[in-house]
């Protein structure tokens, strides 16, 4: 596949030591991401970074529900929430990007997650799909129109973003060896991994890998 240095970008999604094993909430061989982001990064004149950054407290967090679990689900007054172990603490040296991370080509670090009383998986709205990060308004004033995702974790904050990139208008391609899922369980034997990917491909979104950028 050709890269148009003046279309494409690559985002990294929370390339943090808090998705990896070690951290608050693992991410099974999630540190593999981050030789293959560098690969990546060799290839793209442009990138943009996300992080978790959460505040103590936060909703998303199951201790901050009495008696609940993590990896429960509960209704919030902005939907549906899995609630998560404490995990992306902001100013901890876990939520930072990940230090074997080349960071010389990114160009903005998007912060999702800091408003205690709402989550944040995309990297271009908050879960209430109302609140923006203004992630869209940079991409577009800088003539961007293709997206390449990679990063933790597929199923949630990569698929979210690509969905609501998607949905925004851009070519949006996962590059899928530069990615790991949590694949939570679901419904009759599937997990949340194939529903991302099912709802990925209605939508028109790419799956590839980085050989197929020649990385």
């Amino acid at each position: 596949m050709r890269l148009d240095p003046t279309a494409d970008i690559l985002g990294l999604v929370d390339i943090q030591p808090t998705f990896m094993p070690g951290g608050e909430l693992p991410v099974a061989d999630g540190q593999a991401v981050v030789p293959v982001a560098n690969r990546l990064l060799a290839l793209f004149p442009h990138a943009f970074a996300t992080q978790d950054w959460h505040p103590a407290a936060h909703t998303s967090f199951a201790s901050a529900h009495p008696g609940r679990q993590p990896y429960e689900e509960i209704d919030l007054p902005y939907g549906r929430q899995v609630l998560w172990p404490d995990h992306a603490l902001a100013g901890t040296a876990n939520a930072e990007l990940h230090r074997d991370l080349i960071q010389t080509r990114i160009e903005v670090i998007v912060r999702k997650g800091f408003d205690p009383a709402l989550d944040s998986y995309s990297t271009f709205f908050e879960n209430d799909h109302l609140t923006a990060t203004g992630l869209d308004g940079w991409l577009r004033q800088r003539g961007f129109r293709r997206l390449f995702l990679a990063g933790l974790a597929t199923d949630f904050c990569v698929a979210w973003s690509a969905e609501d990139a998607a949905r925004l208008g851009y070519e949006v391609f996962v590059i899928e060896d530069a990615c790991r899922g949590i694949a939570l369980p679901t419904t009759a034997g599937r997990t949340t991994m194939d529903e991302a990917r099912d709802r990925l491909k209605g939508l028109g979104v790419g799956f590839i890998t980085s050989a197929d950028l020649g990385a």
